[in-house]
C-alpha cells in the first residue's frame, strides 16, 4: 500500500485535491467533527480542561472556536487531546484499506504531529495567496484571528515544501489539477 499525505497552506484546497486522486481518503477534519458529535470521551476530556467553554455534549463548534479565541494556548491543548483519537481512527482506516493500492491522508497537521512514515509520499498543495484568501472569506465561520491561531501551530510553508515529494499547483481548475495528479500517480505506481 502506498500512503500519500496531502499538506499545504490553510485554504489551499487540500481536501479537494485529496478527493481528486480517486482513492480512499482519510480526512482528519471530518474525523474531528465526528468526534465532537459522537464521542463522549472526547467531550469529557475537553470539558475537564475547558469547563467554562466546552459545556455540553455533543461539542459545539462555536464553543471550540470561543475556547481557541479566548483562552491562551487552548488550541495546542485541544490538538493534544484530539490528536490521539484522530490517530486511532486513522490507524483503523489504514487497516480497513490495507489491500488498496493507494490511500490518501488528508491531515492538516500531518508533519506537525509526526504522523507521516518515512515511506509516505508527501504532496504539497500550492495555491496563490490571493485565491486562498478569497476562498477563506467565503467560509461560513470565517474569522481571520482564528486562521492566524491555526497558522501559528503549523510548520513554515518552506519546510513543508522541502519535505514534499511532489507539488500540485491548485489554481482551482479541475482540468489543470487532474493533469498534475495523473502525473504523480504515474510516477508512484
Amino acid at each position: 500500500m502506498i500512503r500519500v499525505g496531502i499538506v499545504g497552506h490553510i485554504g489551499s484546497g487540500k481536501s479537494y485535491v485529496a478527493k481528486k486522486f480517486g482513492y480512499p481518503v482519510f480526512n482528519a477534519d471530518d474525523e474531528v467533527k465526528n468526534l465532537y458529535k459522537t464521542n463522549k470521551y472526547c467531550f469529557k476530556k475537553l470539558n475537564k480542561f475547558f469547563p467554562n467553554y466546552i459545556t455540553s455534549f455533543p461539542v459545539k463548534k462555536n464553543e471550540v472556536i470561543a475556547t481557541i479565541l479566548k483562552k491562551k494556548n487552548s488550541l495546542k491543548k485541544i490538538v493534544k487531546i484530539i490528536h490521539p483519537m484522530v490517530k486511532h481512527r486513522m490507524n483503523n482506516f489504514i487497516r480497513k484499506n490495507k489491500n488498496r493500492k493507494i490511500i490518501i491522508l488528508d491531515i492538516p497537521l500531518l508533519l506537525e504531529n509526526k504522523i507521516e512514515n518515512k515511506k509516505d509520499i508527501i504532496v504539497f498543495v500550492k495555491s496563490e495567496k490571493s485565491k486562498i484568501i478569497k476562498k477563506l472569506k467565503k467560509r461560513k465561520n470565517f474569522n481571520p484571528l482564528l486562521i492566524k491561531k491555526f497558522m501559528q501551530i503549523q510548520l513554515p510553508i518552506e519546510y513543508k515544501i522541502k519535505k514534499s515529494d511532489f507539488i500540485v499547483r491548485n489554481n482551482f481548475n479541475k482540468k489543470f489539477l487532474k493533469k498534475d495528479i495523473n502525473k504523480i500517480l504515474k510516477r508512484i505506481l
